[in-house]
C-alpha cells in the first residue's frame, strides 16, 4: 500500500542521451502505465562542451531524478558528486557505425582498409560531439593517421549528426549503431571493423539531491529487468543487467 501511494505522487524528471533512445521511448509507456509513476523526459549530451551536455544542465541547475548516458559521461557526474552513491545501474551496450543518406549507395566498412578508404574520400564525414565523436577525434582517427587529410563536421549530438546526412550536408556519419537503426532520412551501412571498434555501454543513475529516490530505482531496475531486454535488443543494443 505504502509502495502504491509513493507511485501515485511519484513524478519523475529524466535526462538522457540519445543513445538509449530508442529502447527508452518503447518501454516508457509501460513503466508508467504499471506503476502510476509519471515521467517527464528531457535530453542533453553525455559528453562534450557547451550548454547542453547533461552535467552542463545539472550544473545550472537543471532539475533531474535520473541520468541515462554513456558511462564515460556518467562517471565525469560521479566525480562531481552529482551522482547518489551506489545507484549506477549499466544497462545496454552499442557498437560504432555508419550512416549514410536514405536510398544512398552503402559504403563498404568491412575492413579497416576499406573504412579508412571511405573516410578519405568521402566529401564530409559527420560525427556527435559526444563520446563516441571524442573517441573517434582524439584516438581513432590519428591511430588510422587520417585526422589531417578528411573534412569532419562535429555536431553537439548524434541527432545532429544524422540530421546532417539526412539533409545532404554530410555524405555519412560515424556513432552509436542505436542512434542510427530508427533515425529517419538515413540507413544504416555497417558497424565498424571489430579492430577499431568502440563498444559504448550506456548506464542508469540517480542523481544527488533528488526527491524521488524510491520511484527512480523503480525505473531503472524496470530499465534493467529482463522485460526490457526485447526492447533494446530491437534498437540495436546489447542488453547489460539482468535484474527481474
Amino acid at each position: 500500500m505504502i509502495d502504491e501511494m509513493i507511485a501515485a505522487s511519484a513524478q519523475l524528471k529524466v535526462l538522457m542521451s540519445g543513445g538509449f533512445t530508442g529502447a527508452y521511448e518503447q518501454l516508457l509507456p509501460e513503466f508508467e502505465r504499471t506503476t502510476g509513476i509519471s515521467v517527464t523526459t528531457g535530453s542533453g549530451s553525455s559528453q562534450g562542451t557547451g550548454p547542453q551536455t547533461i552535467g552542463a544542465q545539472l550544473a545550472r541547475g537543471v532539475s533531474a531524478d535520473v541520468v541515462i548516458l554513456s558511462t564515460e559521461g556518467l562517471n565525469e557526474l560521479i566525480a562531481a558528486n552529482r551522482i547518489a552513491a551506489g545507484t549506477d545501474v549499466a544497462l545496454a551496450r552499442t557498437p560504432v557505425g555508419v550512416a549514410v543518406r536514405a536510398r544512398a549507395p552503402k559504403p563498404d566498412v568491412s575492413t579497416v582498409e576499406a573504412f579508412k578508404q571511405i573516410l578519405l574520400t568521402t566529401k564530409t564525414v559527420a560525427i556527435p560531439g559526444s563520446t563516441s565523436g571524442i573517441w573517434l577525434t582524439t584516438d581513432l582517427f590519428p591511430r588510422l593517421g587520417i585526422s589531417e587529410k578528411i573534412n569532419i563536421k562535429m555536431s553537439p549530438r548524434g541527432t545532429d549528426a544524422i540530421a546532417m546526412v539526412a539533409a545532404g550536408d554530410a555524405d555519412l556519419a560515424v556513432l552509436p549503431v542505436s542512434e542510427i537503426l530508427h533515425a529517419a532520412g538515413v540507413e544504416f551501412a555497417g558497424t565498424i571493423p571489430p579492430e577499431i571498434q568502440f563498444v559504448q555501454v550506456f548506464s542508469a543513475a540517480v542523481v544527488a539531491g533528488s526527491n524521488e529516490i524510491e520511484a527512480s530505482k523503480r525505473l531503472i531496475e524496470f530499465l534493467a529487468s529482463t522485460r526490457a531486454s526485447e526492447a533494446i535488443r530491437n534498437s540495436g543494443m546489447e542488453p547489460l543487467a539482468t535484474s527481474r
